[in-house]
């Protein structure tokens, strides 16, 4: 399936649509977004108003383990601050 649109500009991988021409058309547009991983723009009046981005597919990374590598300790982190905590003073 091949994208075209009439009277529509091509800037690679986006492309810009008018609105009435996305309201004609949205689901044909959005399977070509989805097939083609191809961003479209909606403009009305020749200003962008949306664009349509394909969403990411998941990456088969573990959530366990992703922040390795992130956190810096700086100082002792199991001493006593000093301060008194009153935490326990405020039930309701």
């Amino acid at each position: 399936m091949q994208l075209y649109f009439a009277k529509n500009r091509d800037y690679g991988k986006t492309t810009i649509v008018q609105a009435g021409k996305f309201k004609a058309e949205c689901l044909k547009i959005m399977d070509q977004v989805h097939e083609k991983r191809q961003t479209v723009i909606i403009t009305k009046h020749n200003k962008p108003i949306v664009k349509v981005v394909p969403i990411e597919e998941d990456k088969d990374e573990p959530l366990f383990g992703c922040m390795k590598g992130t956190i810096h300790i700086q100082g002792d982190i199991v001493q006593p601050i000093g301060e008194e905590w009153d935490a326990c003073l405020y039930r309701t």
